[in-house]
C-alpha cells in the first residue's frame, strides 16, 4: 500500500493527537468499528479535537444520564460510557447502562468494585459491549469472565502488563484495553503483554492552553 492521503484543516491543526505507537497493537472491533486508541476524557471540547478512535467517558461522580446524553450528542466519535459499580449500583447501574445503550453509547464501563453478578445483568439487558475496570493481579478475573464480560480495561498503573499478562493466562481472546502511560516504552509494555488497544489520558485544557498564552502575551 502506498502513502495513505490525509485531510486536515487551518482551523483544526491544534489537536490532541494520540501516541503513533498505539497503532501497532491489534484493536478491537465492536459492531464492525477497529478501536485501537482510547482518549480517557468528558471534556467535550478535546472530545471533539482529538484523533482516538474512541473514549472512555469515566468520571468520580455518581453516574447522570444527562452527562452520558450530553457526551454521546457532543462526540464525533464512538463513546464507552460509565455507569458506576462502586457507589452507584445494582438496578441503578443497569438503569444507567440501559439508557447509555438507547441513546447510542458503543459500551458501557464499570468501576473495579462492581459484584460479578452485575456484569450478567447488564449481559442480560444490553446490546453493547460491557467493560470492567481492573487495577490489581488480585482482582477476580476469573469470576469476571464466568460472568461474560466482554472487555477488561487494565489501570494498573506501573503494574499494567503484569496484570494483562496475567488476564492472558486464564484467557487468551477476551480483549483488552490498557492504560499506556505517557511514554511510548510504557505504552510498547502494555502492548506487549497483551493489550488489545490503549487508553489515553489528555493533557488538561490548562495545559493546553499555557502555550497559546504565552504566543499572546509576548506576541
Amino acid at each position: 500500500m502506498g502513502k495513505i492521503p490525509e485531510f486536515g484543516s487551518k482551523l483544526r491543526k491544534n489537536i490532541v493527537t494520540v501516541p503513533e505507537i498505539i497503532n501497532t497493537c491489534s484493536g478491537i472491533r465492536v459492531f464492525g468499528q477497529l478501536l485501537k486508541s482510547f482518549l480517557f476524557s468528558t471534556d467535550v471540547a478535546i472530545i471533539r479535537n482529538t484523533n482516538a478512535n474512541a473514549i472512555i467517558a469515566v468520571y468520580p461522580f455518581t453516574p447522570q444520564p444527562t452527562i452520558s446524553q450530553a457526551l454521546i450528542l457532543a462526540a464525533d466519535k464512538p463513546i464507552f460510557c460509565g455507569v458506576g459499580g462502586g457507589i452507584t449500583t445494582g438496578d441503578r447501574s443497569v438503569e444507567l447502562a440501559i439508557h447509555a445503550d438507547f441513546q447510542g453509547a458503543l459500551g458501557v464501563v464499570l468501576n473495579k468494585p462492581a459484584p460479578n453478578d452485575l456484569i450478567r445483568k447488564l449481559k442480560d439487558k444490553i446490546d453493547i459491549p460491557v467493560t470492567v475496570t481492573v487495577v490489581s493481579e488480585k482482582d477476580d478475573f476469573q469470576g469476571r469472565l464466568k460472568a461474560g464480560v466482554d472487555i477488561f480495561n487494565v489501570s494498573g498503573a506501573s503494574c499494567t502488563p503484569e496484570i494483562i499478562k496475567r488476564i492472558r493466562d486464564l484467557d487468551s481472546e477476551v480483549a483488552i484495553i490498557a492504560t499506556g502511560g505517557k511514554t511510548d516504552q510504557a505504552i510498547e509494555m502494555a502492548i506487549c503483554a497483551g493489550a488489545n488497544a490503549i487508553s489515553y489520558t489528555p493533557p488538561s485544557s490548562g495545559e493546553l492552553f499555557k502555550p497559546i498564552m504565552d504566543f499572546y502575551r509576548s506576541s
